[in-house]
């Protein structure tokens, strides 16, 4: 079942239109790949999806219900919470003050000490620097604390922007083990990559995106098999 419906979505900046008709479903407790090169429309849509920009035409619908026009804090409210590119962390804050930092929904703020245990049963790294200030931990390190605090929302999607940026690949390889451990767990995770290899190898199911339309949809088994998608994106 899908717990989110997005119809003919197009949106764009000014005049400027990014989004053409763009049509996807998410299903519930499924880890999903929304994959493409630099450019292709990929973090709009999240931001379209997210309330932070109005969608032209078109409709985004969560658990039946149209939220199309809610802004990102109610989004935010219903469940609906998003790891930004960057990671945005409060740097001169400790762990442990961003992590609470991420359970502002009320429904989020009954089981603080449950959540915290999660999270340090997830990162254990980042018990151990609980008292750290964010700024001066790794871009590994960082990464898996902004993970944490979208976990610290009790999300019923976390959607994920450029998880692997800037990153080695081992750390990669570990930070998208800990997704497929939550995403076991039962959570919906919608997961925007540009590193599609790895993007495929980790998802239930992937759209390809480019110049704001979505190029192909499948199992991400089937995807990587797309003789298009191992030509332009994994080098083959």
């Amino acid at each position: 079942m899908a717990i989110l419906e997005v119809s003919g979505v197009t949106a764009g900046y000014g005049e400027l239109q990014i989004l053409w008709g763009i049509d996807l479903e998410v299903e519930n407790g499924a880890l999903t790949a929304l994959v493409g090169s630099n450019g292709a429309g990929k973090t709009t849509l999240m931001r379209t999806v997210m309330g932070q920009i109005m969608p032209w035409k078109g409709s985004v619908r969560f658990e039946g219900s149209d939220v199309s026009r809610l802004s990102a804090h109610a989004k935010a409210q219903l469940g609906l919470v998003m790891v930004p590119e960057g990671r945005q962390l409060f740097n001169e804050m400790t762990v442990m003050e961003n992590l609470e930092m991420g359970a502002t929904p009320r429904r989020s703020r009954k089981d603080l000490s449950g959540n915290l245990s999660k999270v340090f049963e997830l990162f254990p790294r980042l018990e151990e620097r609980s008292k750290q200030k964010a700024g001066t931990m790794s871009g590994g390190e960082q990464q898996m604390l902004a993970v944490a605090r979208g976990i610290m929302s009790e999300p019923k999607i976390l959607f994920i922007d450029e998880l692997s940026l800037g990153l080695a690949p081992v750390l990669t390889l570990e930070l998208f083990h800990s997704l497929r451990k939550l995403q076991k767990e039962g959570l919906t995770i919608v997961l925007v990559e540009q590193n599609v290899r790895m993007a495929l190898k980790v998802s239930d199911y992937a759209f390809v995106m480019s110049e704001g339309k979505v190029d192909f949809h499948g199992p991400s088994s089937e995807i990587e098999q797309n003789e298009d998608v191992k030509k332009a994106y994994l080098g083959i």
